[in-house]
């Protein structure tokens, strides 16, 4: 059998979580996985520990890892230590389906934090405006997901349910948590964030191809208002492991609503707004870190 489309057993991932612990002093309760051009928040980590995903058995890997100048901001290893004095891990890149992976292995990750005792998980991410209204730098607080894959039956918790994960058909109409979005508002307020913080919907396309024109219009028709290719799996298996979900975009571009148009969406302009604002959203994070209750 492909070792790709081999589900993992509840205790396979418990034996990866608890080899992982015994290489580190952190026991992390809060995870936070950060997107294109934003793992520069593990800087800010104190005490810090790192153990690459290659040195992991078992655990995938970005295949982009292995090209150059492709996913620079790409460092693919967990960082435990101390944010804002909680106990974190931040995840340093992170697999997608266009790599070639299944879901259940790109979600994988998300297992092995609730196993290791994280409850509250932020998950950020780099998208593209669908909403004319927003702007190329805005933030925006995920309050609901449009899963396009689910339609085609892409899921990432089709195949044998384990109980000691979650429930075999979880309810997702408040994946993204009502009070830590709440906090996440009272927080963009404080930092004086307002002029280009929002509330949004996100949408999953699996990529690695940028959407077309009448793909943009469809999912502005739809209600979202950005769209990736990342967060959505992630969110739902945290959900159905019982963690709360905080999800956070950065607009990284904007999609094109044109025919005919001679711009187009890449990567390099992707990386580059993320640098731009990262410190915004580093502050940012950092600051529910230090107010959040885990």
């Amino acid at each position: 059998m492909n070792l790709l489309n081999k589900y993992d057993t509840y205790e396979e991932i418990d034996k990866i979580a608890k080899d992982i612990l015994k290489r580190v002093k952190c026991r992390p309760q809060l995870g936070i996985i950060c997107g294109s051009g934003l793992g520069g928040l593990a800087d800010l980590v104190e005490e810090k520990e790192t153990i690459s995903y290659f040195d992991i058995e078992g655990f995938p890997v970005s295949t982009g890892m292995y090209k150059n100048n492709l996913y620079l901001d790409t460092k693919g290893q967990f960082v435990f230590g101390k944010l804002r004095n909680k106990p974190v891990i931040i995840m340093q890149g992170r697999v997608h389906v266009y790599e070639g992976y299944p879901l259940h292995k790109v979600t994988l990750p998300i297992k092995i934090l609730k196993l290791m005792g994280v409850t509250t998980l932020f998950i950020t991410n780099a998208a593209g405006g669908i909403n004319r209204d927003y702007n190329v730098g805005d933030i925006m607080i995920m309050k609901d997901h449009f899963n396009i894959p689910g339609f085609s039956g892409l899921n990432p918790l089709i195949g044998p349910n384990d109980d000691r994960f979650g429930p075999r058909f979880p309810a997702l109409s408040n994946a993204y948590d009502f009070n830590l979005r709440n906090l996440a508002k009272k927080c963009v307020k404080e930092l004086g964030y307002t002029d280009f913080c929002r509330e949004g919907v996100y949408s999953m396309l699996t990529g690695p191809s940028y959407e077309t024109v009448t793909e943009c219009k469809f999912l502005l028709q739809c209600g979202v208002d950005a769209t990736g290719m990342s967060t959505v799996p992630e969110a739902i298996v945290a959900v159905y492991c019982g963690m709360k979900v905080f999800g956070l975009s950065l607009i990284t571009n904007s999609c094109i609503m044109e025919y005919d148009c001679k711009t187009c969406a890449n990567h390099e302009e992707v990386l580059e707004t993320a640098k731009l604002r990262s410190k915004d959203v580093q502050t940012l994070i950092s600051k529910m870190v230090a107010e959040v209750e885990v």
